[in-house]
């Protein structure tokens, strides 16, 4: 097996294992906070936290990664994640449980979260040509949201089996976050097999900065492009983390009484249906063009979003969410590669890192006031309402900034098509 196939491998499996790891979890995590006495404000807040972390964790390791080694940074992320996991699992103080969320990685969405995502992407970019790589980064996701849809099942089957079994609820979630840390120390051992090929290929840094524009948290050409690209990125996290995995679990749970099994059950197959729009992302893509398709498709599905919590009844407000996953994840996979295709390749860690880090800041913040929000009957499904109509603006802002501004392969596509006329 070449570096090349055997990196591909390993980053895939990588990939498998940790959404795997965080949809166990975060079906359960706000559950669990609820079981330890922590108040619905207390556990917005704690999440805040937790994704204000994640923001210097990941600033510090992919700010450092090409310069001491991608493969040493993903190897502190794993370990990170299965510290967390042990705290959570063995203590249900508040401040320790505060400390080490944002210390270490937990996801409460279920999404990527710290430093692995942005590393990732670089290496995989690196290794594949232009035209591959929207379709690499599609099954990228596609593999993820299948990944987080098992574990997000198998989280709540194990929550109520136990529970069914006699074992306490508390006790049921900390054998979860158990399973959390074991996935952590198995990204610990994979990522040891990672190989050179995967590292920043070495550049000679004085004559680059000689020949081209200063360098600012390792960019140069692109820096405007990347600062506006990480604003916008900025205002959707922050809408989405009005409405994280875990946020939209507990409101199910609280609105219609859904125990864990069936929360389980039904983001299994929202995230199925997140993996496979991901997927067909990609074809769209190449007819319509990156940006359209991050645009054209998401803002539908954020409308299906503010109509979910206008349903009288579970199913309806299911059947509702469900369509909506079926078709928010388009913009994932066209949006990581618009991103690496509209920077110098020696700027993609950097660009990766800095609009991850943007998602990460908007992103802390919006759970702490969904807890508020949910804390009041009245504002209850505010969340629902906002996270749907802010992520309408950023589509519409994305679009007009950005509308002109084309990667290589279709700047190339249209040249030959020019031509063939």
């Amino acid at each position: 097996m070449t570096d090349q196939n055997r990196n591909f491998s390993l980053l895939f499996t990588t990939r498998i294992i940790r959404l795997f790891a965080f949809g166990f979890m975060s079906v359960i995590l706000v559950l669990f906070l609820s079981a330890t006495g922590l108040s619905d404000a207390q556990i917005g807040l704690l999440l805040s936290l937790t994704l204000a972390g994640d923001v210097l964790v990941s600033f510090w390791a992919t700010s450092v990664a090409d310069r001491i080694g991608r493969k040493r940074m993903l190897i502190v992320g794993a370990f990170l994640m299965a510290l967390s996991g042990l705290a959570f699992a063995f203590t249900r103080d508040p401040v320790a449980l505060t400390f080490f969320a944002i210390l270490g990685i937990i996801s409460p969405s279920g999404n990527e979260i710290g430093p692995f995502l942005s590393i990732e992407q670089a290496a995989l970019s690196q290794i594949i040509p232009d035209r591959k790589r929207t379709a690499v980064f599609g099954w990228y996701n596609l593999v993820g949201s299948f990944a987080t849809a098992l574990g997000a099942l198998g989280g709540g089957l194990l929550a109520r089996t136990l529970q069914k079994s006699g074992m306490a609820e508390l006790d049921s979630y900390r054998h979860i976050m158990g399973g959390y840390a074991a996935g952590g120390l198995a990204l610990m051992i994979l990522f040891l097999f990672l190989t050179k090929a995967v590292e920043a290929p070495r550049t000679r840094p004085a004559l680059a900065e000689e020949k081209g524009p200063k360098r600012v948290f390792g960019l140069h050409r692109s820096k405007r492009t990347v600062f506006r690209l990480s604003a916008l990125f900025s205002l959707d996290a922050f809408a989405g983390g009005f409405v994280v995995q875990s946020i939209l679990a507990y409101w199910f749970h609280v609105r219609f009484g859904l125990d864990a099994g069936t929360l389980g059950g039904i983001f299994f197959g929202a995230n199925l249906l997140a993996g496979v729009s991901a997927l067909l992302a990609t074809r769209i893509a190449a007819r319509i063009g990156l940006v359209n398709t991050m645009v054209f498709t998401h803002i539908p599905s954020n409308v299906l979003l503010c109509l979910v919590p206008l349903m009288p009844t579970p199913t309806l407000a299911v059947a509702l969410l469900l369509l909506r996953f079926s078709i928010s994840q388009m913009d994932v996979p066209t949006r990581q590669s618009y991103t690496m295709a509209v920077v110098e390749p020696d700027e993609r860690s950097a660009a990766a890192g800095i609009t991850g880090i943007a998602r990460s800041i908007g992103a802390s913040v919006s759970p702490a006031l969904s807890g508020l929000l949910i804390a009041n009957p009245v504002l209850f499904s505010a969340p629902l309402f906002l996270a749907g109509g802010l992520k309408i603006v950023y589509d519409i802002s994305l679009y007009r900034m950005f509308q002109k501004v084309r990667p290589p392969e279709e700047l190339t596509d249209k040249a030959g098509q020019a031509a063939g006329k």
